[in-house]
């Protein structure tokens, strides 16, 4: 006979070991667990989640699976030292000094880990969608996309589409397949089209299977979304990127004076 669903079971219909892990994730995350510290154990997780000892151990498990914790059976699991990488997005617009990193890649560099971009793809495409509102044409109009991969310490960390209108970026180093010397916003100035000001739009999603497979995710869990649009004269817009970067190891920081 199958017992009727707790109350919490009927709202939460997760297994009970996703569940148990994500408490422990929302803990890491936010600190409560700090870098380097032990994971209770298993007889306190026991205790507080009213489970057994396999359930406890599937609930670690994921943790390990996300890189948020580290062990060894047997052995004490500890909260990975590097737990949550914050972004600062206003970095990615500044533009490099003559013959200097990049600032975001000076940034991690500052941090002690090594970050680089590996172009995947320059190509025409027709956009639609929000990038297609965001540039401000009707959908299925030609834009030139540039497409990278943002990795820290040689794990993927970011899946960045850059896309830009065809009367900008035709016969440009934009629409070459090479990588692009400062950076773009330098071009973008270069090219008659210096960038003014820029809008993030923020969101969690589902991750797609090009997304789950470039990322490397280890499961079902959430990516941030980054549709960004960078304005130049005039408000017109120059550039839309769209970042992806997964949920569960990066925080982004925004820094605003209240008027």
């Amino acid at each position: 006979m199958t017992l009727p669903a707790s109350p919490a079971e009927a709202l939460d219909p997760r297994p009970l070991h996703a569940r148990i892990a994500a408490d422990l994730r929302d803990e890491i995350m936010s600190g409560s667990l700090a870098p380097g510290a032990k994971l209770p154990s298993t007889t306190q997780l026991k205790a507080r989640f009213d489970a057994s000892n396999a359930t406890i151990q599937k609930a670690v498990q994921l943790l390990k699976d996300e890189g948020l914790a580290v062990g060894r059976a047997g052995a004490a699991v500890t909260v990975r030292e590097k737990r949550q990488r914050t972004v600062r997005p206003a970095t990615s617009l500044t533009p490099a000094a003559d013959g200097g990193a990049y600032p975001w890649l000076a940034e991690f560099a500052e941090q002690g880990r090594a970050a680089r971009s590996t172009l995947l793809a320059v190509e025409a495409v027709a956009v639609a969608g929000d990038v297609a509102e965001a540039l401000g044409c009707p959908e299925g109009s030609p834009a030139v996309c540039r497409r990278q991969l943002i990795s820290v310490e040689d794990e993927p960390a970011e899946l960045v589409s850059s896309f830009y209108p065809l009367d900008i970026a035709h016969g440009t180093p934009l629409a070459e397949p090479r990588r692009i010397r400062g950076g773009t916003p330098i071009l973008l100035a270069e090219l008659g089209f210096p960038p003014r000001r820029g809008v993030d739009r923020v969101s969690a999603r589902v991750a797609t299977r090009e997304q789950y497979t470039a990322l490397r995710l280890p499961g079902d869990l959430p990516v941030l979304r980054t549709l960004r649009t960078v304005y130049g004269d005039d408000e017109r817009p120059i550039e839309v990127t769209v970042m992806v970067k997964a949920g569960h190891l990066y925080e982004l920081r925004y820094e605003f004076t209240p008027e």
